[in-house]
């Protein structure tokens, strides 16, 4: 089967990043779909990214002909088909077994950038093969050197070129949501888990066949693979101690572009900047880490403005339609991405969930242009926003 075949009928059956959310949460495990969806703390954060989005407006203009939109973007010296990737997930095993590789693929036939994150259940070995020229590479940055230049040097042997290192994650956050559906490292067999098992039996056959989830690219610098003892592995080594000086380091040992990810000031920005990365990551980890920061795409616009061109600027955080990327694009990201929609689309379809989850945001997206009056990203960011203020 190839998405080809099945493609009309899911666009008929899923046509938004929602339905794959709703067929999702039915066929994972709730342990598995909380630490997904979750936020941290109240998930206030999670709902101010949705509502910020919302409240950015267009006006459209018309009379202009026929339009086809074209959102071919060039990035760090590539060619990506859109102005759109997808950002880095760990534990991915634990919603679907080898989300990894699937998605790594779904990069490589689409031609747009795959993330893999360290803290992900599968290897750069393991994926490098699956994600070809698409291959980006997230760093929890180690405090230890040599494990540093090991994971880097790993990642860049298995064909991964662009390095994102983290900085929104100073310590492990407070994820409730998890905590009360049971979640524990390593899973414990408990009746509920078993009870979950024989009722989501899709998901309980593959990982019977790969095994349960394990952080296999750390677990390779521990002399023990338990899944709670590499889980304190990564809090108490991988980390925490991400100073500027650590960020210039990177610069020197790994060949290729470097992204800072997480970055919400604009002092922040322009910082790396100065030291010689290559790029910002506007991010408030999907709502995930500190529940009282801000909407990450308010904080895009003074962040944009404060490079100035300088070196691209990403962002995540809420994306939900092709909608949401072309807000993102107006307001200064120069490429966008999304984690849980990519997520979704697996634990949705399977193999080729990804590929459909790429297929609504890109159609939605270039729909969406037309629908605005442009036909390229630079009109984009050239469109008029509605304030309303206007309305009266």
């Amino acid at each position: 089967m190839s998405y080809e075949r099945v493609q009309a009928e899911w666009f008929n059956r899923y046509p938004a990043i929602s339905d794959l959310a709703t067929r999702a949460q039915q066929r994972i495990p709730r342990v598995g779909w909380e630490y997904l969806s979750a936020g941290t703390g109240d998930d206030r954060l999670v709902q101010r990214n949705r509502q910020a989005l919302d409240r950015l407006s267009f006006l459209p203009r018309f009379c202009k002909g026929e339009l086809a939109a074209d959102p071919k973007t060039e990035l760090f010296g590539r060619t990506y088909e859109a102005p759109l990737g997808i950002a880095p997930v760990g534990l991915t095993g634990l919603m679907w077994p080898r989300t990894e590789q699937l998605l790594a693929a779904t990069g490589k036939r689409l031609g747009i950038p795959y993330t893999l994150s360290t803290v992900a259940t599968e290897t750069p070995e393991t994926v490098g093969p699956e994600v070809g020229e698409m291959g980006w590479f997230q760093l929890y940055p180690p405090k230890d050197p040599e494990i540093r230049d090991s994971v880097l040097k790993r990642a860049q042997d298995s064909g991964f070129h662009t390095l994102v290192v983290t900085a929104d994650v100073p310590m492990a956050s407070r994820r409730e949501r998890t905590v009360r559906a049971g979640m524990t490292m390593p899973p414990k067999i408990s009746p509920r888990m078993i009870w979950e098992g024989i009722t989501h039996p899709a998901w309980t056959i593959g990982t019977l066949r790969n095994g349960l989830p394990r952080l296999r690219t750390v677990e390779h610098y521990t002399n023990n693979k338990n899944l709670k003892f590499v889980s304190t592995f990564v809090g108490n080594r991988m980390g925490g101690t991400l100073d500027w000086g650590y960020c210039e380091m990177l610069k020197e040992v790994w060949n290729g572009p470097v992204v800072l990810k997480g970055i919400l000031h604009p002092a922040d920005a322009a910082k790396a900047v100065s030291v010689g990365l290559d790029g910002v990551w506007v991010s408030n980890h999907g709502g995930r880490q500190f529940n009282g920061a801000p909407a990450a795409i308010e904080a895009l616009p003074a962040i944009a403005q404060a490079i100035g061109g300088k070196v691209p600027v990403l962002f995540d955080s809420g994306i939900r339609s092709g909608l949401d990327v072309m807000r993102a694009l107006h307001l200064g990201a120069d490429f966008v991405f999304a984690g849980r929609p990519f997520v979704y689309g697996v634990c949705a379809l399977g193999e080729y969930g990804g590929d459909h989850a790429a297929r609504i945001l890109i159609d939605d997206l270039k729909n969406n242009m037309v629908q605005l009056g442009v036909s390229n990203l630079e009109e984009l960011r050239q469109a008029e926003r509605f304030s309303p203020e206007q309305a009266f």
